[in-house]
């Protein structure tokens, strides 16, 4: 099968077809329009939620001894910071329904994987978002140094990772209580190492991992202060990673910290890590050697330029060559759905609270992918047997049959939605099948059920 390379782009690269949106008919546009997955201009950032999260500890120290009036105020600001994280998660939905092919939508969830951190209570779901609109949406077409060090530095992966409970044993913070035993935290200096550059096996020692940790003392949150590095945290004296010395001279910096980051993202065990963890994502649970290594050599030759990545990823003869090797996950099912159906990004946002849980949320928990909730800091699993699940596809079928009336009011033709949804890589037995379903319901149900339609 010879596909129109708009079409492969789309399904393969991008979210799936959709009868509203022009697709891009190169690799060159295609990796061109990522940059309109750029920032939000109101999204929720950092400052926002420090904001939020200084105003809501004031209201409820209020509130412990207070009023009804002052209980009321400390429950009304977390009713509308539910409100506002609500508005957030559709926003997500909105964009990738919207996105020409979907390709920067599917690199934002990509990247916001590879640097997870989950949600619980309502601040830390804002920060969830925030990380999103602060460290990954910015450098997309950037250098992965840059993304690393936003995200590493990030309150919402120091909170997630533990680092705001790292201190260095000899800081000035240590010393100055000496019975609280403050000590080392390992889990972001191991994770910045195994997940986020070099990857588990590569060549790194136990050593490497307890130096990075206390270069990485100094990093801290507290909604009231401005910076995320306090240097009376830090350990003092200089440490050696990988070979190289950092700190020593003078008061520790976060400078120190973004030498440190600068060398684990140009990596060659980095290169390696990252071609291979795109290459696994886009295109096959056990991509082509080569596809890798030339991914890997684009890295390294240029310095972790990710934009150049995507235009390599984009160019790449294996997308068409591996087609439907990949599942496709609850959130891209869900997004590929609506954007077949023909709904717009704003038909998503107007969704009520009680749609989204409905119609998205809950659904997507069934189906495996709990908003905001993955088992560990290794993020969502890539492999089609992990999102087979008998409770994962039976809730896919119920979806395709009853949540596009609840959506849409007026369903396309089953017929139109065949052609809409899946382009020409239709296999016989659905494009025998659905003309000849019982309604149209039905018709509609069978596309977006059908393998066809769920692998990619």
């Amino acid at each position: 099968m010879s596909l129109p390379y708009e079409q492969l782009a789309a399904i393969r690269l991008g979210y799936g077809l959709s009868p509203r949106r022009p697709l891009p008919s190169d690799p060159a546009q295609v990796a061109r329009l990522v940059a309109q997955a750029g920032p939000e201009p109101d999204g929720i950032t950092l400052d926002k939620v420090r904001e939020w999260q200084s105003k809501g500890q004031q209201l409820a120290q209020v509130a412990r001894n207070g009023t009804k009036e002052q209980n009321k105020a400390s429950r009304m600001h977390k009713q509308r910071l539910r409100g506002l994280f609500q508005a957030a998660v559709l926003r997500r939905f909105a964009r990738a329904v919207d996105d020409p092919t979907g390709f920067g939508e599917r690199l934002v969830w990509f990247w916001a994987d590879h640097f997870t951190v989950a949600g619980g209570s309502i601040y830390f779901n804002l920060m969830s978002d925030a990380i999103v609109q602060d460290a990954i949406r910015p450098h997309l077409t950037g250098k992965f140094a840059d993304m690393m060090f936003a995200a590493e530095t990030h309150p919402a992966m120091l909170r997630y990772l533990d680092q705001t409970r790292s201190v260095g044993p000899n800081s000035m913070l240590a010393k100055s209580r000496p019975k609280q035993s403050l000590g080392l935290n390992e889990n972001l200096a191991r994770e910045m190492i195994e997940l986020h550059s070099m990857g588990v096996g590569a060549d790194y020692t136990q050593q490497d991992v307890e130096e990075l940790a206390r270069l990485l003392t100094g990093l801290t949150y507290n909604p009231r202060q401005p910076t995320v590095f306090r240097a009376g945290r830090a350990e003092p004296g200089a440490e050696t990673v990988l070979g190289e010395t950092y700190g020593g001279k003078g008061k520790a910096s976060l400078g120190d910290i973004r030498a440190v980051i600068g060398s684990l993202a140009t990596q060659e065990a980095t290169a390696r890590h990252i071609a291979r963890k795109m290459a696994v994502h886009f295109v096959a649970d056990d991509p082509p050697q080569g596809l890798v290594d030339r991914l890997a050599g684009v890295f390294s030759d240029t310095g972790g330029d990710l934009g150049a990545m995507n235009l390599a990823l984009a160019q790449a003869p294996e997308l068409e060559q591996t087609l439907r090797a990949k599942m496709r996950q609850p959130f891209e099912f869900l997004v590929a759905s609506m954007r077949g159906l023909g709904m717009t990004g704003q038909q998503v946002d107007a969704l009520r609270p009680a749609a989204l849980r409905r119609h998205l949320l809950n659904p997507m928990a069934i189906m495996g992918q709990p908003w905001a909730r993955p088992d560990g800091p290794d993020g969502w699993p890539e492999k089609a047997s992990d999102w087979a699940s008998p409770q994962g596809i039976a809730m896919r079928i119920n979806w395709a049959m009853t949540s596009p009336p609840e959506l849409l009011g007026r369903l396309p033709d089953a017929r139109d939605l065949l052609r809409d949804a899946l382009g020409d890589t239709a296999s016989e037995a659905v494009a025998w099948a659905v003309p000849r379903a019982e309604s149209n319901p039905e018709g509609v149900a069978l596309v977006l059920a059908s393998a066809d339609f769920n692998r990619r």
